[in-house]
């Protein structure tokens, strides 16, 4: 795991922007503390920062340079099927001079080019430079477990890991229109878009190369989305999600550092620690508990089972105090806005888990592909004729008027209730998007000014195409593709880089999607029931207490820091007349109506909204007023 950058010039002038790649490399210091390296010749600059994980011996270090001195490449992930193609590799005659995964994956393109995409199971970003033709290869993992933001214009193109780094290399900013409405909706923003115009996310699954100043991009992997799955009976998807799940956790357990597991008391991580341990004697297993918040304190499963397979269990109980402390860590280190408050506990756990191992699986994943989402289930019941829908509907103006919170059961049933009550009088596209939703287009109409406004949602249309009848699969579906893709994961590879951790999600594995997706929807979730199918697989091995709780994400306590220990941060970034209308981007006559409902009686998800403010100021000062 690593943190990557580099320069390919086009002409006179974007050669001068190889002086600063040595800047843009030392800003992803964090994503790679152990080694720092760059190499640059009059054409291209690539920049690595290296986190150590398989052959930490300095023959592992890159940029790596092939014998012939012709094939440079820069890498940030992990090959796990590495040994496998090394072999086969070794077979044609190929000799190597490390034991990296960095230098198969070199080789292996040096031999089969782009055709070298659908051999590798793993997560990667990589750009491989071909000196002798003035080429250079980029490429994403299929489902982008790893990120890379690029820019292009007539006398180069960028590319990154983090947008902090491309910013290094001097870049106009200029907010994208399209992408801050998104953001304010969905709390994130997806790709390709970024908050910067000129700047893109390369999609999942593509590839990018680059000659003679054009630049193609290419899909290599298409989501394995079917209509008519064929997997349809639960004994024969059980066994066969148990072996397919059990060698993607064994492939992801290659490390030469230390190796552990989240372990959050749910069914996902229980299962990920579960297999692992089969593998592992005495597995590290780590869990946060919140002790100020008994209601989202999951802590008792996860020692469940952690007894129940024997691993050497960490448990870090946290005060909201605790939390509170790491807030600004957090948005400093962001370098677009991201509005997911949940980034702080993995913050958190990836820092203190980083003080024993540099490796940790993870259960994340398996909502997305599986259904685990309270969301899913309201679809399902959506689309269903009968008595309870109706009178759910027929009440819309109690909900209403009811108070909603997430942090308690009651007001949390109320909040949804209502949500279901509204989404109920739209069409299948429309509640889709809804329900992936935080904030409506009318607000946020309400909030922007004239110059940030847009009508060119072309991300959410062409997102929205893709759903044609509505069953579960094609939410599911979705889901990985926006949800998982724009929030989950960069969430996840953000706050685990952010203290040098590497972060492994056996549930992503290629094999463990298709297979998915292959099941029919009647495995995987009802009306009453999520998960079905994975939480039947490890029935006979979790401890029983897991199948007799309820599920709930955990609520940081935005609404009371809110009307306590951030107020004062709220009163001199959100809410300070003189710097909002200063700044031309919000329209005031709505943030003094936001503020109005936060201090209610009633405040809703208004708190969510307000934390993307918060977000979105400290981000606008830190790379606009700097």
């Amino acid at each position: 795991m690593c943190g990557i950058t580099g320069i390919f010039a086009f002409n006179s002038v974007g050669r001068i922007n190889l002086v600063h790649l040595e800047a843009a490399t030392r800003r992803l210091e964090k994503r790679g503390p152990d080694v720092h390296n760059t190499w640059f010749d009059e054409v291209a600059g690539l920049g690595h920062r290296r986190l150590s994980i398989i052959d930490t011996s300095a023959a592992g270090n890159q940029p790596m340079t092939d014998a012939s001195g012709r094939y440079h490449i820069v890498f940030n992930g992990e090959i796990y099927n590495y040994k496998h193609l090394r072999t086969e590799l070794q077979n044609e005659g190929c000799v190597f001079h490390s034991d990296s995964d960095t230098e198969v994956l070199l080789q292996a393109y040096i031999r089969w080019g782009q055709e070298v995409l659908p051999r590798l199971n793993g997560f990667f970003t990589f750009a491989i430079y071909d000196q002798k033709e003035e080429l250079l290869f980029l490429a994403r993992d299929r489902l982008g477990i790893k990120p890379l933001v690029y820019h292009v214009d007539g006398d180069r193109l960028l590319f990154a890991s983090e947008l902090k780094a491309l910013m290094a290399y001097g870049l106009d900013k200029q907010i994208n229109r399209e992408a801050l409405h998104l953001f304010f909706q969905l709390t994130y923003i997806p790709a390709p878009l970024s908050i910067l115009e000129g700047v893109k996310k390369l999609l999942p699954g593509h590839y990018m190369v680059v000659q003679h100043g054009a630049v193609e991009i290419k899909k290599f992997y298409e989501f394995p989305y079917q209509e008519s799955p064929p997997i349809r009976g639960l004994a024969e998807a059980k066994q066969q999600l148990i072996t397919t799940l059990r060698k993607a956790v064994t492939d992801r357990l290659v490390a030469d550092v230390p190796l552990g597991a989240f372990l959050s008391g749910g069914i996902d991580s229980s299962v990920i620690v579960a297999l692992a341990s089969e593998e592992v004697k005495d597995l590290k297993t780590y869990s946060i508990g919140f002790k100020d918040n008994k209601y989202f304190d999951e802590t008792h499963y996860a020692q469940l089972v952690a007894d129940k397979f024997q691993t050497d269990h960490h448990v870090f109980s946290l005060t909201n105090d605790d939390l509170l402390a790491e807030v600004q860590n957090v948005v400093d280190y962001i370098d677009e806005p991201f509005g997911d408050s949940s980034a702080l506990p993995v913050f958190i756990l990836s820092k203190e888990t980083r003080k024993h191992v540099t490796v940790a699986l993870s259960g994340d994943g398996a909502d997305e592909i599986f259904s685990g989402y309270n969301k899913h289930s309201a679809w399902l019941m959506s689309q269903q004729t009968s008595a309870r829908n109706s009178l759910i509907a027929s009440l819309g103006g109690l909900w209403e008027k009811l108070p909603k919170s997430r942090n308690h059961k009651v007001t949390d049933t109320i909040r949804q209730l209502h949500r279901f009550a509204s989404a109920q009088k739209m069409t299948l596209r429309e509640r889709y998007w809804f329900l992936a939703s935080f904030t409506d287009d009318l607000q946020i109409g309400r909030l922007l000014k004239s110059d940030y406004q847009t009508d060119h949602m072309s991300f959410k249309n062409n997102l929205l195409q893709l759903m044609r009848v509505g069953e579960l699969n094609e939410v599911l579906a979705l889901d990985s593709q926006l949800v998982l893709q724009g929030d989950m994961l960069p969430k996840v590879d953000m706050m685990s880089m952010a203290n040098g951790l590497e972060v492994r999600v056996p549930f992503l594995d290629p094999a463990v999607v298709e297979l998915a997706f292959s099941m029919h929807t009647d495995l995987k979730a009802t009306s009453t029931g999520r998960k079905i199918v994975l939480r039947e697989a490890f029935r006979e091995v979790l401890p029983e207490e897991l199948y007799q709780r309820p599920k709930h994400g955990f609520e940081v306590p935005l609404l009371d820091w809110f009307k306590g220990a951030l107020k004062g941060e709220l009163e001199k970034k959100v809410f300070n007349r003189e710097k909002i209308e200063a700044q031309a981007i919000f329209d005031w006559n709505e943030i003094a109506r936001i503020k109005k409902k936060l201090y209610s009686f009633d405040p809703g998800d208004t708190h969510i909204l307000v934390w993307c403010l918060f977000v979105f100021q400290n981000w606008h000062d830190r790379y606009f007023n700097d």
